[in-house]
């Protein structure tokens, strides 16, 4: 039967045998009698272990007999300044060797003995915990001993290429503090770590590594077995890194996406949308990264501020009219123009058409008079006018007529309105392209027209854009884009040919009209900008011969999926949301040699894919056995099927890859759809935000499209990690934050300490992760001190329970109410604890647990406790009732804290001076072995008015604080037990409370020993007898008045407690002491009985 249910069963072997000592009192409050326990025989061995460079451990000779030390107070938790130090003073010197006359009751002083150290040393005790686990296969032993439902967290793969940042120990950490609580809720949690393995972000590291020559001569195959041995190493390097955070997982059997059983379930996704129709090649216009040479997917784009644009307004000549609106701009010819406004000229070449908004106005204007000198400079929005306005005759031009005014303001001319009209009256009007002399249309566009900016009017390239290009297949326009592979014009692009196209490419094009009389302005503008996210430069759309995943022919079926997910937080599920509605086909393929090819065989004449459910089980069964290098150095005629060998001479191997998205947006069927132990779909997904258009969704597109769910039921998001400033780290500012050094230590320990896993760990706890979250050096110092009372705290109940045993515990209806008041608070805080862990909100559980251990626990509890367990008798009734509290307080706090910091309570769990057993009968030997405390019903039924009296009972004694502290600066007293304090209240019932804890059956509930001072006495009436009394104040606890006085003790101090008492001088065999003292030390052990037993 485990501690908690004993306690809450009041078996026989709870009740105390008491024995009533009657006491001469020198104050009417002061206790009359006192219950106490007949002497209990103490056998519980206390083991020395060595603390490293924690705190010494000093051993002294007694009797010839070797003996631990005793450890203060203050070393095992704070306390307020006016707490009594005596008997631990006393015990102290007398250990030091001072005077047997000044030490002489020490050995009556039961102080705090533990093994458990002071310090964390963090440094080489983490790691010792850690061998221990591994040593005993902890993880496996407890998911094995479970037996609740399973739980997987489904691990989002990161890149295997290079070290890990305060991104990964944040997403890692978040994810294994789940994991660990599920485990203490008794599941089989199943934690699979994975890692994305192909892709660009390995070939540019590998590339990198060689010089020019060497990379000239790098066939396919050697460049993919040097990518696979960089990846393989890289995530040896990662692994050990999670390990050393504390992560628990399957570490012998991660996935990797370069696998061959993976990379086999993979072409098994893609054969499925592939024979559904949802896999298609087209020519159409994608993302493309001319640093790279590859297409990329709109996840691997980012958006970096501070990027300017080239922009021009440029002038397309009208030339002709549709038959039916031939005489609309008679009076304009041949001087009309179309005024457009882009952002790449470069793609000018490529122009198809102008496309306008049906719904919007227009005008015609003509170009008058300067209203001011625009050729100025002002940084990044520089302008300068072109050759057109400075001709003495300036032509016609159409713009918005609602974007008149902005356009003066900007060119600095004056414009005439000589005609308004609607959008739709120029479709199909023509004009000449002004590099090529093309005639081309004027098209009807979409809703992207607006007047925000620009001038109304749209150059439409559908070889570079997307909304181009559906209203190029639209208006069947031609999709056309000279440019190659390295961003550079062809030879289709004329006299630009060979030019780059960001570079001196757009520079060309812009010279090339003004001396055309094409250009308005040009004007430079800062704006958003995909730039390539592997080597951070800008990437252009071109259209190229890619192979998508039609999303439109599962939209639907994905957005009522993202609908039965639930999202953490709410509105994760809008943004998704948005992504998933709004996105265009995703671009699977790579022009890249680091992948897992497209499973795909072109005619040699017509190149007509070859693709079929025989071609690609065939492929898949080859890559399952032997890899994905097959397509490399296989023939064609044995990658075929049988069906086709005869025809291998009329085929040849695609060249492209697959997206690394498609990889690890696989992974639920690769790893969840293939272990034995696992299950689909998986429980959580947990990652950082940027993944709603990343990881969550090419999973849930995958899923969707092959088996019609989602591969989740919960998703997660976090935030990014800021500098503690709120600035994004970079190398450039200085303020990059490695979780290696957090948890080592720089090579300057003095400005970088190393902190150990558990603060970092702790940090995590302590943050909002649904929004970026800020750590530095100024942080981790706070979260490191909150630590180190939270093991002060832990320290003082390992230190008081040294000679506890479960048969000793009392009763909980036989508890003082101050006991019984403590374990409501525990048994509340366990209750929030784990509704914390439930919502997945452990900044709150951070909150609890701070303030429970400062403000519930050491400053009060334990406060008032030392005094019954280290001078109240050994074996008193008081100390076994406080002991058995603080051993609910230690199972509970060690197992609550267990999933956040692990070394922490596994610590503490070593070092229990008694062991845990389980319902079974077995012992949990690791804390993780313990289950999750079991909520106790029986605590929580505290009356609500002993709830609301001990509320009034801690704001009274704070009150009383203040007084006693008045009268420590008046000098009249030092210790707040040379104080007596007087109470008075015209609250009746509250006054004969007041009253009754002054003579409470147990000294526990007694009020001097709550307040800390010798006596305590509560007046009827503030007569002329209390007038005397040197320091008072009227103070208000809740609704009630309450007058409170401060005068010195009455009696002597007592040599043992420091307690002063009337009492002292009256016993002749022990003369400075008080009548508890004389009572505890006539049934405590002699040194000589206690060395025995």
């Amino acid at each position: 039967m485990s501690f908690f249910k004993s306690v809450a069963a009041n078996s026989s072997a709870f009740t105390p045998r008491e024995a009533t000592i009657a006491m001469m009192q020198s104050s009417p409050c002061r206790v009359l009698s006192r219950r106490t326990c007949s002497t209990l025989r103490i056998n519980t061995s206390v083991n020395l272990l060595y603390f490293r460079g924690s705190s010494s451990v000093k051993v002294f000779s007694f009797l010839n007999i070797a003996h631990y030390s005793i450890y203060s107070g203050e070393e095992f938790c704070s306390s307020s300044k006016r707490r009594s130090r005596g008997p631990v003073m006393a015990a102290k010197k007398a250990s030091q060797g001072q005077k047997e006359e000044e030490g002489r009751y020490k050995h009556t002083v039961d102080l705090p003995k533990t093994t458990f150290g002071m310090r964390a040393n963090a440094l080489a005790r983490e790691p010792e915990i850690q061998k221990l686990w591994d040593d005993h296969q902890v993880f496996k032993r407890v998911v094995d001993k479970n037996d609740g439902g399973n739980f997987v967290l489904h691990d989002g793969p990161p890149y295997a290429n290079g070290d890990l940042h305060m991104g990964h120990a944040l997403n890692k950490i978040l994810k294994d503090i789940i994991n660990r609580y599920k485990l203490l809720q008794n599941y089989k949690v199943h934690f699979v770590p994975g890692w994305d393995c192909h892709g660009l972000p390995i070939e540019l590291k590998v590339l990198q590594s060689l010089d020019q020559d060497a990379r000239k001569d790098l066939a396919p195959l050697k460049l993919r077995a040097k990518a696979a041995k960089f990846a393989k190493a890289t995530v040896k390097t990662q692994m050990s890194s999670f390990q050393r955070f504390g992560v628990w997982a399957d570490w012998n059997n991660p996935y990797l996406t370069l696998d061959p059983e993976y990379e086999a379930a993979q072409i098994e996704v893609f054969g499925e949308m592939a024979l559904k129709g949802y896999i298609y090649r087209g020519r159409k216009p994608v993302h493309w990264s001319p640093s790279t040479r590859t297409a990329l997917a709109e996840a691997e784009l980012e958006f970096p501020e501070g990027h300017v644009s080239r922009s021009i307004y440029a002038l397309f000549r009208m030339v002709s009219s549709p038959s039916t609106k031939d005489g609309l701009f008679e009076e304009f010819f041949p001087d009309l123009c179309l005024a457009i406004w882009t952002t790449t000229p470069w793609t000018i070449p490529a122009n198809a058409a102008v496309a306008v908004n049906a719904k919007l106005q227009y005008a015609v204007v003509e170009a008058k008079s300067f209203l001011e000198d625009v050729s100025i400079s002002a940084g990044n929005k520089k302008r300068r006018l072109g050759n057109v306005l400075k001709e003495p005759k300036k032509p016609f031009f159409i713009v918005a007529y609602d974007l008149v005014p902005t356009l003066e303001a900007k060119w600095g001319i004056k414009l005439i309105i000589k005609k308004l009209f609607l959008g739709s009256d120029l479709e199909n009007w023509r004009y000449v392209h002004p590099i090529n002399n093309r005639e081309c249309p004027v098209v009807i566009g979409g809703d992207y027209i607006t007047t925000d900016s620009g001038t109304g009017l749209v150059h439409t390239a559908p070889g570079h854009g997307q909304e181009d290009y559906v209203i190029g297949l639209k208006y069947g326009l031609p999709i056309y884009s000279p440019v190659d592979d390295d961003g550079k014009f062809t030879e289709e692009a004329g006299e630009f040919s060979g030019l780059e196209v960001l570079g001196d490419g757009n520079i060309a094009v812009v010279k090339y009209l003004d001396e055309k009389m094409s250009i308005l302005m040009e004007e430079s503008y800062e704006h958003k900008y995909p730039y390539d996210w592997r080597s951070k430069k800008p990437t252009i759309f071109r259209a190229t011969e890619q192979w998508f995943a039609s999303v439109e022919g599962f939209r639907q079926a994905a957005m009522d999926a993202i609908g039965h997910v639930k999202w953490i937080p709410e509105q994760a599920e809008n943004r998704i949301s948005a992504m998933t509605s709004s996105r265009s086909d995703w671009c699977i393929s790579r022009q890249r040699t680091w992948g897992l090819p497209i499973p795909v065989f072109y005619h040699v004449t017509s190149k007509e894919p070859l693709m079929n459910k025989e071609t690609i089980d065939h492929i898949k069964s080859i890559i399952a056995q032997k890899g994905s290098d097959v397509w490399w150095y296989m023939k064609v005629e044995d990658l075929l099927p049988d069906k086709y060998r005869n025809k291998a001479s009329e085929y040849e191997k695609g060249t492209d890859t697959m997206d690394v998205w498609f990889d690890s947006g696989s992974s639920w069927a690769a790893v969840l759809g293939k272990r034995g132990s696992l299950s689909f779909p998986a429980d959580l997904y947990l990652e950082g935000t940027d993944q709603h258009r990343g990881w969550f969704q090419s999973s849930l597109l995958t899923s969707i499209a092959t088996k019609g769910r989602a591969p989740y039921s919960s998703v997660i998001t976090h935030g990014f990690v800021l500098d503690e400033k709120g600035f994004k780290m970079s190398k450039s500012l200085g303020n990059v934050m490695d979780p290696r050094t957090v948890i080592e230590g720089g090579q300057n320990h003095k400005d970088a300490p190393g902190y150990g896993a558990d603060i970092l760990r702790l940090w995590v706890s302590s943050v909002d992760y649904t929004g970026d979250v800020m750590i530095g050096p100024q942080i981790l110092c706070q979260m490191s001190d909150i630590y180190r009372k939270l093991r002060g705290t832990l320290r003082y109940l390992l230190g008081n329970l040294h000679d506890w045993k479960v048969e000793s515990a009392v009763s909980y209806h036989e508890l003082p109410m101050i006991d019984q008041h403590a374990l409501f608070q525990l048994g509340n805080v366990v209750k929030n604890i784990r509704e914390g862990y439930e919502n997945y909100q452990f900044f709150k559980i951070f909150q609890i647990i701070q303030r429970f251990v400062i403000v519930d626990l050491s400053n009060f509890y334990f406060d008032v406790a030392k005094d019954r367990l280290y001078v109240g008798g050994i074996a008193s009734f008081t100390r076994r009732s406080c002991q058995t509290v603080l051993a609910a307080h230690l199972l509970s706090l060690a197992r609550v804290i267990a999933p956040i910091l692990p070394h922490l309570a596994e610590d503490v769990w070593q070092n229990l001076p008694f062991k845990y057993t389980l319902k079974d009968g077995s012992i949990a030997e690791f804390v993780f072995e313990s289950k999750w405390p079991a909520l106790n019903e029986k605590w929580l039924t505290l009356p609500a008015e002993e709830i609301d009296f001990w509320g009034k009972v801690l704001e009274l004694r704070t009150e009383v604080n203040k007084v006693l502290e008045v009268a420590r600066t008046g000098k009249l007293i030092g210790s707040s037990l040379e104080a007596k304090v007087y109470l008075h209240t015209s609250d009746a019932t509250l006054a004969s409370t007041l009253l009754e804890m002054c003579s409470a059956n147990n000294d526990a509930d007694t009020l001097h020993r709550i307040f800390l001072t010798s006596q305590v006495e509560v007046v009827a009436s503030l007569g002329n007898e209390l007038q005397n009394i040197p320091y008072t104040g009227e103070y208000l606890v809740q609704e009630d008045k309450v007058w409170i006085g401060v005068s010195r003790a009455e009696g002597s101090k007592c040599e043992r407690c420091w307690n002063y008492s009337t009492q002292v001088g009256s016993f002749m065999e022990h003369p400075t002491l008080c009548g508890r003292c004389f009572s505890v030390v006539g049934i405590q052990p002699t040194p000589e009985m206690a060395a025995v037993t």
